[in-house]
C-alpha cells in the first residue's frame, strides 16, 4: 500500500507550519525544500510539522539541514514538531536532535 503524500503551509502570528504527512525521500524532498524556503522568506519562525511522516531518507535530513541554516542565516528560526518514535531515533543516531529543536507536539514547537 502507497503512503499518499501531502505537504501543506498555515502562518498566523509570525509563524509559519510547514505540514508534511507522508514519506520524506529523495522524490518528496524537493517540494520540502520549496515550501520551507518560501516559509522562512516569509517568516521568522518556521515548524517543521513532521507528525505525519512515516519514513524520513537522507535527502530530506539535507533540506531540513539547509533550511535551518537559511533560517539562521535570516536571523529567524527553524522548529520541529515530531514525536514517532522511529522518526526520532534517526534524528538521534544523526546527532540532528543537537542541532534542531525538536518538540513533540505542534503547540508546544509553535510557541513564541
Amino acid at each position: 500500500m502507497e503512503n499518499a503524500f501531502a505537504i501543506a503551509e498555515t502562518t498566523g502570528d509570525g509563524c509559519t507550519v510547514v505540514s508534511v504527512v507522508g514519506e520524506l525521500d529523495v522524490a518528496t524532498a524537493p517540494e520540502l525544500r520549496e515550501h520551507l524556503e518560501r516559509a522562512i522568506d516569509r517568516d521568522s519562525l518556521v515548524v517543521a510539522d513532521l507528525l505525519g511522516v512515516t519514513f524520513i531518507d537522507s535527502t530530506a535530513l539535507g533540506v531540513l539541514i539547509g533550511a535551518l541554516k537559511r533560517s539562521q542565516s535570516a536571523g529567524g528560526g527553524l522548529r520541529i514538531a515530531l514525536a514517532e518514535p522511529r522518526i526520532l531515533k534517526i534524528f538521534e543516531i544523526t546527532g540532528l536532535t543537537e542541532l534542531f529543536s525538536i518538540f513533540p507536539t505542534l503547540v508546544e514547537a509553535s510557541a513564541q
